[in-house]
């Protein structure tokens, strides 16, 4: 019955080895310090959205409330008309003053889409150009870590062979 040969691995090897581990962790744990700082950024985004969405929603709202209570005044002011001349006189200020404020409901809607849109477009920009930037780092790091681990293996079996 043979034996099996009892190698030793050396102390270098061990210590690579160690350090390999060790590099790849730091590595690793960039990345997903990255990633989870992009999904932070992605979930503030989106808190961005719904925030925008409710206030387009709510000044819906009160547009709307406006618009009616309009309506209701213009029709208390045409039953209290004591003729048709009063009456047209009433209907034409308000064709004037619902269209005036028409126009400013759109603009204001306009305005806030506008600046909804902006908001998400700099945070997406922003959440790309960070999202870019750790991965290139994380990236570097460990080709770093790889490049190293190859210098310190090839190191390491020369000084195993020289043994």
């Amino acid at each position: 019955m043979t034996s099996t040969p009892n190698y030793e691995v050396p102390a270098e090897m061990r210590d690579f080895a160690e350090k390999s581990v060790d590099q790849a962790r730091k590595a690793f744990d960039s990345f997903i310090s990255a990633a989870r700082r992009t999904a932070d950024t992605v979930h503030g985004s989106a808190e961005t959205a719904r925030t925008s969405a409710q206030d387009v929603s709510a000044r819906g709202f009160e547009f709307a409330e406006q618009n009616v209570t309009a309506a209701f005044d213009l029709a208390q002011k045409l039953v209290r008309s004591r003729d048709l001349q009063e009456a047209m006189q009433h209907q034409a200020e308000f064709v004037r003053s619902q269209f005036a404020a028409i126009q400013a409901q759109a603009k204001e809607f306009g305005g806030l889409a506008q600046t909804a849109m902006q908001q998400s477009a700099e945070k997406a920009k922003g959440v790309m150009q960070e999202s870019a930037e750790h991965a290139r780092k994380a990236m570097e790091q460990g080709a770093e870590a790889a490049r190293k681990a190859g210098a310190e293996t090839e190191q390491a079996l020369r000084n195993a062979s020289n043994n």
